[in-house]
This record gives C-alpha cells, sequence and structure tokens, in this order.
C-alpha cells in the first residue's frame, strides 16, 4: 500500500469529522476500508502530515494526543484539570493577542491550536 493513499484517506477521515481524533481512533476508521493497515502506518503518515503542515497535533489534557486538519476553522480550547470538560472558543479571539505578540517579539508564531488549561466554575464551585 502506497504511503500516500495511507495520507490521502488520513486527510478525508480527519475533514469527515467534526472533533479532534486520536491516533487509535483514526486507526479504527480506517482499518474498515484498509484491512491491511497497522497502526505504526497510521502514526508514521500522521506524522508526516503534522511535518508538512497539513495536520495539527495538540494535547488537549487527555490520554493521547489529538489530530485534526489544519485548514479546518481555527479555534482554540479552554480544558477544566478536574472534570476534563472542554469549551471551544473562536480564533478572533485569539488572533489579536497572537498578532501583538508577532509584532514585539519578531517571531512568526505558527501555532494555530492554543490549548489553555485551568478549572471551569463547576469545579470552583466544588472547593
Amino acid at each position: 500500500m502506497r504511503t500516500s493513499s495511507i495520507s490521502n484517506a488520513i486527510l478525508k477521515v480527519l475533514e469527515s469529522q467534526d472533533d479532534h481524533l486520536t491516533a487509535k481512533e483514526i486507526y479504527e476508521i480506517m482499518k474498515k476500508t484498509f484491512t491491511a493497515v497497522d497502526t505504526s502506518t497510521i502514526y508514521r503518515a500522521l506524522e508526516r502530515l503534522v511535518h508538512v503542515g497539513k495536520v495539527s497535533v495538540s494535547d488537549m489534557g487527555g490520554t493521547a494526543v489529538v489530530y485534526e486538519l489544519v485548514s479546518k476553522n481555527p479555534h482554540h480550547h479552554l480544558v477544566c484539570e478536574k472534570c476534563h470538560k472542554q469549551i471551544t472558543f473562536r480564533n478572533e479571539k485569539v488572533s489579536d493577542f497572537l498578532d501583538s505578540i508577532e509584532k514585539e517579539s519578531g517571531f512568526q508564531i505558527t501555532t494555530n491550536h492554543l490549548v489553555l488549561f485551568g478549572i471551569c466554575p463547576e469545579c470552583q464551585k466544588k472547593k
């Protein structure tokens, strides 16, 4: 099986999903169509796709990192460290902040997915 066909299939899987996926979740979806695919092939293909900038990888505080297409609408997350609740917020709230950091520092920021960890209001009440 050609590497490009696996990479293209991964891109299609990520495009069809509304949520971030772990490599294991991608593998579970892929093995229905590509019965000979193994997890190491999926991990290598994801690594290449991240390296060329087509897929982003993020630590959302779960048991595994998650992947999504870079071309999807940019968004960011708040994640509760206690109950793991996730809140998604739009890029507009972050883009001005990142622009100002770029101007001040001279860095070209390549981050396209910001994840902030904290304690949600419900968990704060439980203290």
